[in-house]
This record gives structure tokens, sequence and C-alpha cells, in this order.
């Protein structure tokens, strides 16, 4: 059944755009005004053009992000990119975007910000008389190496800041653009200053496409697990996100492959509906997975107290219930199983060398010797 307006017009379901993962551009929930396309039946619309995605310079004044969240594994971070054009539908990073007055939807994922200034704000920030070592996350919310950075190449500018500081850092991506530093990552990893975590949501490579439509396909994540662990720089897996009913049965095999890949470590994060992203993915479900919508939002409500999301610390990356600890019972066998037990990415890292680069305009020291 469709719905109408008080106009007498109906609603006009969205459909999937190719190379796009949300279904829809909907508002966010800060706006007055709630978009929805209609239809009188009078023509037929022709499809408009394809979503292009444009980059618009981000003026913020400083770059690390600060956290106190007790449920992860670092308090400071560094995202070189608001929006991500790989397009993961289920994205928890896309409610970000309403913050800006676009929607978490199309927008999220055409209509990027980049931080050209990224690596010069650091070294400011480094360089702070108050500024305390420890790891930097890279790539926390949005991925440091969506395709973008192929030519922008804010994130490498980053990484020449923190090996020149000797600060450790930690990258998450799902792309192979990572191998593009290796000569930098080679050096830090020699000095224990960096890990890499590879996210390998599925090896079924349609679903891949659906879900990820932008985002290398699953075999060349793991030939980046490969050859970042020849290179001897610390690489673990992350089954990130894990959705019942669509991917969760292949989490013993993903932790096969992560393993004869030569990963060091592995974990993973139960799907996470914040804010707009719920609705979003229920459109993407009833677009690619009709069949089974009502049974897979059914199974993640079971993990989450009958709700599709709750941000309780504790239990916002795993959830709860029985489900949730059979899906737990199975990551930590498996894990265990396969040699991959080590998860502390950030914690083994050597803050001990760290040196504070020079700020702009300070005169530099003179020591004489006796």
């Amino acid at each position: 059944m469709r719905r109408t307006d008080h106009t007498g017009l109906a609603e006009r379901p969205d459909t999937a755009h190719k190379g796009r993962g949300a279904i829809s551009n909907r508002s966010g929930r800060f706006e007055t005004e709630q978009r929805v396309r209609t239809f009188d039946d009078w023509r037929n619309e022709e499809p408009g053009p394809r979503p292009q995605t444009t980059v618009t310079p981000d003026s913020s004044r400083t770059v690390i992000a600060r956290n106190k969240s007790p449920d992860i594994g670092f308090d400071r971070s560094i995202n070189p990119y608001r929006g991500c054009e790989h397009g993961c539908v289920y994205c928890f990073a896309r409610p970000t975007h309403a913050w800006l007055g676009l929607s978490p939807g199309l927008d999220f994922e055409t209509r990027l910000f980049a931080k050209p200034d990224a690596a010069a704000l650091l070294r400011g920030e480094l360089a702070a008389p108050r500024y305390t070592v420890a790891p930097i996350a890279l790539g926390t919310n949005t991925d440091p190496y969506q395709p973008v950075e192929r030519t922008m190449r804010i994130t490498r500018s980053i990484l020449e800041t923190l090996a020149e500081c000797n600060h450790p850092v930690t990258i998450v991506t799902k792309s192979d653009l990572v191998l593009r530093d290796l000569d930098i990552l080679e050096k830090m990893a020699e000095r224990s200053l960096c890990s890499v975590a590879i996210s390998v949501t599925t090896l079924d490579r349609d679903l891949c496409r659906r879900m990820e439509p932008r985002a290398p396909a699953p075999h060349r994540r793991l030939e980046a697990v490969s050859r970042l662990a020849d290179a001897g720089i610390p690489v673990h897996v992350l089954v990130a996100p894990v959705i019942p009913s669509i991917n969760d049965h292949e989490i013993e095999i993903i932790l096969k492959r992560a393993a004869e890949a030569g990963a060091h470590g592995a974990g993973y994060v139960l799907i996470r509906l914040t804010g707009e992203v719920a609705d979003l993915f229920d459109e993407w479900l009833r677009q690619h997975y009709p069949d089974r919508a009502d049974r897979v939002l059914s199974a993640i409500r079971q993990t989450r107290r009958g709700a599709l999301y709750r941000s309780n610390w504790g239990e916002r990356q795993t959830g709860t219930g029985a489900l949730a600890e059979l899906i737990a019972r199975r990551f930590t066998l498996a894990r265990r199983r396969f040699g991959l037990a080590r998860e502390t990415r950030g914690r083994d890292l050597d803050t001990t060398l760290f040196r504070r680069p020079g700020r702009d305009g300070e005169q530099l020291c003179l020591r004489l010797e006796d």
C-alpha cells in the first residue's frame, strides 16, 4: 500500500543508485522540513543523473578530536574527511552530516568535506607545551583512505608529520590504498609506532557491492592484510559490523582467511543503527533483501533490548541478550582457534620516542658544552 498526503499525491519510493549505498536523501533530524518524493500518475519520471561527489574545504581550526568513552581504546583521533564516499549503508557516522544541515543519506557519501590543512594544524597541536603523547587513532569516524585520498593525500601528510615526531598512530580502514604509504608505515613499525586494522565485513562480493559500494572488494582487503604483515606492520582484522541474518554466518570463515593472510589479531562490532541510520538501513533492506527485512530488524532488536539501537556504554559495541551472547561466543572461539586473540592495537605502541615539533617562529636553543 502506498501512502498519500493531503494533496492526493502518492509517496514515491526511492530506488537504489548505482555505486551508492543509501537509497534516499532524507532530511536530517535538525531540519524543519522533511523532503518526500511524490508523483501524480500523470507522467512517467525519468531517472535523474547519478549523484556526483563534491569536495569542500573544511575550515576547522583544530584536527585532533578528544573523547572520554570508556569502551573504546583511544582518547584522541583524527578524521581527515567528513562524509565518506565508500557509501557503507550501515555507517554509524552518517548522522554527523545532519549537524552540517545535510542529509545522512546520499549527501553523506557525495558531499564530502576535506581538511587540507590537517598536517599543519596537527603540527601546531603537537608543539603545544601542554600536549601529552598517546596513540592517535586515524579514521575512526570516516575512512582515511576513501577514494578522494588518492588525489588529496591528506592522510599521507598526517602520517608524515606523525613519523617525523615519532608519534604513535593506529589506522582503521577498508581500503588497500593504505599500501601506498608502506614506506612510512614500515619505518614507523620498526620503532613500534603504528598498527593497522582492516575492516572485512563480508567475503561475498555481491553483498559487498550492495552494502559498501565504493569500498575495495574483499579479496583486495585480504591482500592488503598479507602485504602489511609481510612488511612487519602489526595488522588486525575487524569483522565490523556483524549484522544478524546478513553476514553473521561468515564470522568463522572471515577469521580463517584473515589468519591465513597473516593477521595478528581480530575484533568485531555489532551493527549500530544510530540516529537516521535506522531508517536508511530499513530502506536498504527492503530494496535489496525484501524477503528477510523484517527478520533482520527483529534479530537486531533482540540484541538491543527491543530497540534498534541503544548507546549505553559497555553494550553499544556488542549488544545484549541471548543472540548477542551467541555472536560473542562464536567470535571468541573462532578467534582462539585461528590464533587471532591479540586485540591490543594501540596499547603496544611506544610513546617514549615522541619529539615535540618546533613551533612556527620559535627560536632555537643554543646549548654550550664545557
